[in-house]
């Protein structure tokens, strides 16, 4: 596309888009919720290399299970905070947190495997009683 000022290369939303293999919709999702600010070249949104590291987070604490509004906070701590102190430790706290809400889902997805493991063993036994 362009480069922004101090010759960083910008990408297009197409560009931007492709590159991150999300919709140019997410992308717009995302600056709606303020948690990117693509800059503007006429009326066209330009995706700076900050812009898509931010992207790129935001994309993997969505992956990871995190809210919208988590993720937010973290990157706000992140322009906040230069030594990233404080947002190493909401991250671990964060972290923690999730990782105990994925174990709790981990033993109820174990436990409903074993009652339909169980269920489908008694059905199959049935059947076999019965010849079919």
């Amino acid at each position: 596309m362009h480069e922004a000022q101090g010759s960083e290369p910008l990408k297009s939303i197409a560009e931007a888009a492709e590159a991150l293999a999300v919709t140019q919709r997410t992308l717009r999702f995302y600056e709606d919720k303020g948690l990117i600010s693509p800059q503007r070249v006429g009326t066209m949104r330009a995706y700076s290399k900050r812009e898509m590291g931010r992207m790129q987070l935001i994309l993997r604490g969505k992956r990871l299970g995190f809210s919208i509004r988590e993720i937010g906070e973290f990157l706000s701590l992140y322009d906040q905070d230069p030594d990233q102190v404080v947002q190493a430790s909401l991250m671990l706290e964060a972290t923690r947190h999730r990782l105990s809400e994925l174990r709790h889902q981990r033993d109820a997805i174990d436990q409903t495997i074993a009652e339909l493991e169980s269920i489908e063993a008694m059905s199959r036994h049935h059947l076999e009683r019965r010849g079919g």
